[in-house]
């Protein structure tokens, strides 16, 4: 008896602290937190991640793995940690409230609060720090024991000393004033006396200027860099630098200086600094620019880009391509417009990096077109500004113009057999081709892919077909291996082989580059390569590749739930390497790179695997051996997703970000079965009546069974009914255990925040049916409402959706078919596919055709071939069905669904008298961007549904609108 009252009483007190628990509120968003960067040491022994809050000043943690040692730096950020693992290296924000104090006083860049170098021995507790710095850099690799960092500029003299008060200043100022008459009196008695005497009055001597010399422009100086090793201490230090680079095993540190203003003699120049020596040697001076450098893989050879005849305001500019080793007095001029072999009309680019092979032999070089320069002596006010359309046009304007950076930086890539002297060699023939590297560069061949004469195609298609060639770097023949084919085209590491994926066949296909043989290599699997689950209008993507053996052997590829070891000859049968287990036990297993450096897997590689149960939605690791046949071996698996995994360099460590509803934490494992929990965030959670999910399954009015995610709240009643939230876009219950913070809606619900509010929320999964986007979203979501409102604890009166982008046309279509729900809320939705069909996603610049004819919006036809499925599924041509109130999100600078959609489906439901509300953020995106819009937008959609489900009183902005005359002035809320 008495354990059954002290479980009682232990039941009852548990029930009032979660009774006491608070709802979240729009305060809490700021302070919640996540984890930002992170890294492991090579060795495997400690971590640096940082913890951020939304808003606010973030805490860099590094700590042993083990939990031994830990140490929490404030403001840290862009933290490495040196190959050695014996350093941490990071900078430190101002403080968050400053910054903002800086802003609102509208202070100029260079007056706002800066950041600070933080230098810490890893285990040690003292911070070596170095104020107003602009950046630092460390080498990849190496030994560990080099820091370059950059200062900013320095203040003027005096502009430090301590403000006297004002009386002081008003005195100072007096004093000067009776000084500056007493020397005028004097000057003035002077003169008289001078001129009485005839002498003549002495005039400052005239600068001599060469005829025609002009003063040069101001430029922006570099600042002081200074070079530091870690080891000791000892530091050098390097005037006027704008620029520097480590080598990648930090042998050598490339600084560029510029000239000085106020010093006419002075140049700006190239520096080579040897280490660990210390030596410095100047490879180039008088030079306007130089850019794009390029170590080799050792340090030893550096390539760039260099102007040096040309005059600042020069609408014209020929680059060359320089050439430096140690042991040359200077750099080489290396290739200009009169290099052999320079395609005639092409220079250097500007833009392009050079890049040597890995083993040094090759230099790979990118040559642009020389363009017309733009005729200055036209008067801009008299000239015509207009975009020209043209049906022969590749791609549409608006296209063209968002792309238009990119294109002007386009070029041909060509090689240099030998990087320090002989001819270019370009390896393509058009600057719209694009070109891989075969072998890291050491093959005596590259892959070029181009889709010219297909492009216009990608309008309708949301892709362009390709051809593949083989070209020589040797002499720059090509050889054709594929031509109009849907496919992404892959060199083998080695470069023996071509790969790629038939979406007609609907397999892998591979090209041996030597002999030229084209083969189906996959035709023995029975299995299917591609997602057959896919409910697109379109040919059902791949699941991929997982890598390569060794020396070209034979490439893993995936089905849904294996891995086939496949012969790139095709003569070997496909061996599945995980032995049909992932089918069996419905588990999709891929492929995890533990070494990110790693370009094959070895014969006898002990792979781990990545696995997700598609049934419980659980996740985990598992290994599997190359060279041993049988089933994965499991390490672990859980109700948890992982993200982000991290493997030490040089040791069996792992660094893994965790998390379910509960919680996201940063984990360590030696193994892969146990963790240690590193971090552990937001402990004011358990203050807040949180939320838990769970996974439902029902039947859809179709008589299919569908899945979708339930989230109650911590204090979930089944003696109370609830209100109900549908928030739905695809299909999500694969993120089941995912962690959902608090956070201000950049355009859907907040789950987190009306669950704790007490709301249920339920994100039901659509299936779709080609040509019937919109009864599919009907099939599935008013099935589940239905579903649902059967349950004791659904108040089945105040059930309402919402949904953005996709989801917000789902909205704005089920309200025209049902009157079940009390509210909606739907955010940049599609309200008229037979002008939404034609336009632009402004963002990209795309035609909206291909995504309705075979993407998303699942229409499957052209609106000429069937518009009665365009008119059938567009929310517009039935608004005069609308009966539940509903709430508009969409902006002015939408890049994905034109702004008029939403215009469109507004302005007919309020000419129709329906309950409509338009939230247009100014100069924002699909979703909103700025932090003070989430805000707003998150009080806008907790008031929205508060009225209709809770029936809290309405806002202003719902019962009286906010006029232009009050913007700015009053919000409404």
């Amino acid at each position: 008896m008495r354990k059954f009252f002290y479980a009682l009483s232990l039941l009852l007190c548990t029930m009032a602290a979660t009774a006491q628990k608070k709802p979240l509120d729009h305060s809490v968003y700021d302070g919640w937190q996540s984890i930002g960067e992170r890294s492991i040491s090579n060795n495997g022994q400690f971590t640096a991640y940082t913890i951020t809050p939304q808003e606010g000043d973030g805490t860099l943690v590094v700590q042993a793995l083990d939990n031994s040692w830990k140490k929490e730096i404030p403001r840290g950020y862009a933290a490495t940690i040196t190959p050695d693992s014996r350093f941490l290296v990071f900078k430190l924000k101002p403080f968050f409230k400053d910054t903002r104090e800086a802003r609102i006083k509208k202070k100029t860049p260079n007056d706002m609060p800066k950041d600070t170098l933080g230098i810490l021995e890893i285990g040690k507790d003292s911070i070596i720090k170095v104020p107003k710095i602009k950046s630092f850099k460390t080498p990849e690799k190496g030994t560990g024991q080099w820091l370059a960092y950059l200062l900013e500029k320095a203040p003027a003299a005096g502009s430090g000393a301590a403000k006297p008060d004002s009386l002081t200043r008003l005195s100072n100022l007096q004093r000067m004033a009776d000084s500056l008459v007493r020397v005028a009196d004097s000057l003035k008695l002077k003169l008289s006396e001078a001129r009485t005497q005839g002498l003549s009055v002495l005039e400052p001597p005239k600068k001599e200027t060469k005829p025609g010399a002009k003063p040069a422009d101001p430029i922006e100086e570099g600042t002081e860099l200074v070079l530091r090793n870690l080891y000791t201490g000892e530091e050098k230090k390097y005037a006027l630098v704008s620029y520097y680079e480590f080598s990648k095993n930090g042998n050598a540190l490339l600084l560029q200086t510029t000239r000085k203003n106020q010093d006419t003699l002075s140049q700006a120049a190239l520096l080579w600094t040897a280490l660990p020596a210390g030596t410095t040697d100047t490879i180039m001076r008088k030079f306007n620019l130089a850019t794009s450098f390029s170590f080799d893989e050792e340090g030893a050879q550096l390539a760039f880009v260099a102007e040096r005849d040309s005059i600042a305001k020069a609408l014209v500019k020929f680059y060359k391509l320089y050439y430096y080793k140690p042991g040359l007095d200077s750099a080489r001029l290396r290739v200009d417009r009169s290099t052999p072999g320079m395609p005639a009309g092409f220079t250097v680019s500007e833009s392009g990096s050079p890049q040597f092979s890995k083993n040094g032999l090759k230099l790979f070089i990118s040559l642009a077109p020389i363009r017309k320069p733009k005729d200055t002596t036209l008067v801009d006010f008299e000239t015509a500004r207009l975009d020209v359309w043209s049906y022969k046009d590749d791609y549409l304007q608006p296209q063209q113009l968002v792309t238009l950076s990119s294109d002007l930086r386009r070029s041909l890539l060509a090689v240099l057999n030998d990087p320090a002297s002989g001819s270019v060699l370009p390896l393509s023939n058009d600057i719209t081709e694009n070109v891989a590297l075969g072998d890291e560069g050491n093959a005596d061949h590259v892959l070029l892919t181009s889709s010219k004469g297909y492009r216009a195609e990608s309008q309708w298609q949301g892709f362009a077909r390709q051809a593949a060639y083989i070209v020589s770097t040797k002499d720059g023949t090509r050889k054709l291996i594929r031509d109009k084919q849907r496919a992404s085209y892959v060199l083998s590491p080695k470069a023996r082989y071509v790969l790629w994926y038939d979406f007609a066949t609907k397999h892998y296909w591979a090209a041996e580059v030597s002999t030229g043989a084209v083969k189906n290599i996959t035709q023995k699997i029975t299995t299917h390569l591609y997602d057959d689950e896919d409910d697109h209008p379109d040919d059902p993507y791949n699941f991929g590749a997982a890598g390569w053996l060794e020396d070209d052997a034979a490439v893993l590829i995936y089905d849904r739930y294996d891995i086939w070891q496949v012969d790139p000859t095709g003569v070997k049968a496909p061996i599945n390497i995980t032995n049909g287990y992932g089918k069996k036990n419905k588990l999709e297993l891929r492929y995890w790179r533990t070494d990110r450096e790693a370009r094959f897997l070895k014969p006898d590689e002990q792979l781990y695997l990545e696995a997700f149960n598609r049934t419980t939605k659980y996740a985990g690791y598992f290994t599997k051996k190359l060279d041993v046949t049988g089933d994965p071996v499991q390490l672990t698996m859980g109700p948890y997703a992982y993200f982000q995994p991290f493997k030490a360099k040089n040791a069996e460590a792992y660094l893994i970000a965790r998390m379910n509803i509960q919680q996201s934490d940063l984990y360590a494992s030696t193994d892969l079965k146990s963790f240690t929990q590193l971090s552990q965030l937001n402990p004011q959670q358990k203050d807040y009546n949180w939320l838990n999910v769970e996974l439902v399954k029902w039947k859809m009015f179709d008589g299919k069974e569908a899945e979708g995610m339930l989230f109650k709240p911590e204090n979930f009643d089944p003696t109370k009914k609830y209100p109900v939230i549908f928030y739905f876009y695809e299909k999500n219950t694969d993120n089941l255990f995912s962690y959902r913070p608090p956070a201000p809606s950049a355009s859907t619900v907040n789950i987190p925040y009306f669950v704790s509010n007490g709301y249920l929320v339920f994100d039901p999964n659509i299936y779709y049916k080609n040509g019937e986007p919109g009864e599919s979203a009907y099939n599935s979501v008013v099935s589940a409402a239905k579903f649902l409102a059967k349950k004791p604890w659904v108040d089945s009166t105040k059930m309402a959706i919402q949904g953005q982008s996709w989801g917000g046309y789902q909205v704005a279509y089920l309200v025209t078919r049902t009157k079940l729900f009390a509210a909606a809320g739907a955010g940049a939705p599609v309200a008229n596919m037979t002008s939404a069909y034609g336009g632009i996603r402004w963002g990209s610049g795309m035609n909206r055709q291909f995504q309705y004819e075979r993407s998303q919006s699942r229409i499957g036809a052209t609106l000429w071939q069937k518009p009665e499925l365009y008119i059938r599924n567009s929310p517009l041509f039935k608004a005069d069905k609308v009966t539940t109130p509903l709430l508009i999100m969409h902006n002015d600078n939408d890049g994905a669904v034109p702004w008029y959609q939403g215009i469109e489906y507004f302005t007919a439901l309020k000419r129709l008298g329906k309950q409509a509300w338009l939230l247009q953020y100014n100069g924002e995106d699909h979703n909103l961007v700025e932090r003070r819009n989430r805000k707003d937008l998150s009080v806008r959609l907790a008031q929205f549904f508060d009225h209709y489900l809770k029936g809290a009183p309405a806002p202003r902005w719902m019962t009286e609108g906010v006029p232009a005359t009050e913007k700015g002035i009053e919000w409404g809320l």
